[in-house]
């Protein structure tokens, strides 16, 4: 079977490798797709702006009129005091969740569900969206932030606008301290080590002998975990 390198260790339940999700303020997610959004419309207040160290955008407080109180991820151009809506007759406004085949094409959207009901699993990082390209009655087209295009269950739900914290990579780390707090706060693994600067008995690409690895990259799906490392069952490699 071979034996479990380094690398490989990680996920048998360490502390090193948790999330402090004590910490976390919120489970961000669109609130229950029930009968109200499926047949009209529920109307929210933010009533605050807040930060989470679980995510790397504001969080937005909201207040329903049902008196429900929920966590949003913040678009840009929010403030307190604005409306937000969830539901099929919603507006376009900032921050308001519809089904997708309700937004029209072109719509700029965040925090796109999977499968109808999920609560949102694609574009949550700060600063980024993705655009409607086009709609069917089969499947909706998203342009993801990778620039990948996906078909969408057109009942699955999106958020309108940008998210917030576009420049959250534009301030310079400066020193190692910072990463290191940066990281833990989310349960990251850091720092990483390159496999061709480990020892042969902790990689398949190190050995000491120089940067160059020796092996191919390039590994079958089924290969032992001693060796499942670098390219696994890759569809294709080289320059496109």
């Amino acid at each position: 079977m071979g034996k479990r390198t380094l690398t490989r260790k990680r996920g048998s339940g360490s502390p090193i490798f948790v999330a402090p999700s004590h910490r976390y303020l919120a489970d961000v997610r669109h609130r229950g797709y029930d009968k109200i959004e499926k047949e009209s419309v529920l109307k929210g207040k933010i009533v605050d702006l807040v930060k989470c160290p679980g995510h790397t955008a504001p969080l937005a407080k909201v207040v329903y009129d049902n008196n429900e109180e929920a966590y949003i991820i913040a678009p840009n151009e929010v403030k307190t005091g604005d409306i937000v809506e969830t539901g099929i007759k919603s507006s376009l406004n900032k921050g308001s969740v519809l089904p997708l085949k309700q937004i029209p094409e072109g719509t700029l959207i965040y925090n796109i569900e999977s499968s109808p009901g999920d609560g949102g699993k694609f574009c949550r990082a700060a600063g980024t969206f993705s655009k409607v390209v086009s709609a069917s009655e089969d499947f909706i087209l998203i342009e993801l932030p990778s620039k990948k295009q996906k078909k969408f269950n057109p009942e699955c739900r999106a958020a309108i606008g940008i998210i917030s914290g576009s420049g959250r990579t534009e301030k310079y780390i400066v020193k190692a301290g910072k990463q290191h707090h940066i990281m833990r706060a989310r349960g990251k693994y850091w720092p990483r080590t390159s496999g061709v600067a480990m020892n042969a008995l902790n990689h398949p690409f190190g050995s000491g002998r120089g940067r160059a690895h020796s092996k191919i990259r390039v590994v079958a799906r089924g290969t032992p975990p001693g060796r499942k490392v670098g390219k696994v069952a890759a569809r294709r490699t080289g320059r496109k």
